[in-house]
């Protein structure tokens, strides 16, 4: 696993140079594996469809890239579990984590993994991406009935960018769309960002337009009066410093601020095979999603 280099630059954020604070938000410098795990997992998603079937397709907006997949699990009235990808804002799509589904189904509950504009196609803004993550869970809670689904038990898996638009929703975004408070039952949140004034001084800012307004409303740490979700957050020991940094800032603030919130600590896990974990009863972060799901 290659390592920073030592600062020799001036500061930029906290004790970091301009080259270690934008390794710390690239991925691929703490996680060369990432190739072959995104192999593994788009291969896996299509195991997935074969064992579970092809899901129900659904729109949730009126863009091309609002669809969502409902994979149904056999029970009426089952809990809900929506997973929100990540992909540093701008890649991957909903079907290539597929995969998700099957422990969910196996264990009684209903998997909907959405889809959504990235933000290079938003032309560097990340409010489309946001907007539409919100209306999507949204959507899903209210129609939940048209698939069978128990809205009062409504929950949602994020990954890494994935998880900063859902800790958005969670903090204020429901208000927005007229949700009730405590809609969402419980939130598991892998390897998420919740501050966005580091992120912004680093190399993400050449594809993502950030502005003083998007960085303080899309920053979930500064607005946890409006959290009303149990959360799981967790983070691996192989991730970047500023991905560790962030969950555990995040966590020690929302403890602070009185909300319910449990740590996960992966020791020797990357990014990427944090994740891995999620699609596994028996893995470290999918044992815990069942777990808060009370499916274990």
């Amino acid at each position: 696993m290659q390592q920073p280099a030592t600062s020799h630059g001036p500061l930029v954020w906290r004790d970091m140079d301009q080259k270690a604070l934008d390794d710390a938000y690239d991925q691929d410098i703490y996680a060369p594996n990432r190739p072959l795990i995104v192999q593994r997992r788009i291969a896996a998603s299509e195991r997935s469809r074969a064992i579970l079937g092809p899901p129900q397709r659904v729109a949730y907006g009126p863009s091309e890239y609002e669809r969502l997949d409902i994979f149904r699990c056999p029970a009426a009235n089952a809990p809900i579990n929506v997973f929100v990808h990540g992909g540093a804002w701008r890649r991957n799509k909903g079907p290539d984590y597929h995969l998700q589904a099957e422990p969910l189904v196996r264990a009684g509950a209903h998997s909907v993994i959405l889809d959504f504009i990235n933000v290079e196609q938003a032309g560097g803004d990340l409010m489309p991406m946001y907007e539409q993550v919100r209306r999507a869970l949204a959507w899903t809670w209210r129609n939940a009935e048209s698939f069978g689904g128990d809205r009062e038990r409504f929950y949602i898996a994020a990954h890494s960018s994935g998880s900063h638009l859902v800790a958005c929703v969670l903090t204020d975004g429901w208000r927005e769309e007229g949700l009730p408070e405590n809609f969402c039952k419980g939130a598991l949140l892998l390897s998420g960002m919740y501050d966005l004034a580091p992120v912004r001084l680093s190399k993400r800012s050449s594809y993502v337009a950030f502005t003083d307004a998007t960085v303080e409303k899309l920053s979930s740490q500064r607005h946890l009066d409006g959290l009303h979700t149990p959360l799981i957050l967790a983070y691996g020991t192989g991730e970047t410093p500023e991905f560790q940094r962030q969950t555990k800032d995040f966590f020690t603030a929302v403890q602070a601020a009185g909300k319910p919130a449990a740590l996960i600590v992966g020791e020797a896990y990357n990014h990427f095979e944090l994740l891995e974990t999620l699609a596994s009863p028996y893995g470290l972060t999918g044992r815990a999603m069942l777990r808060q799901m009370k499916l274990a």
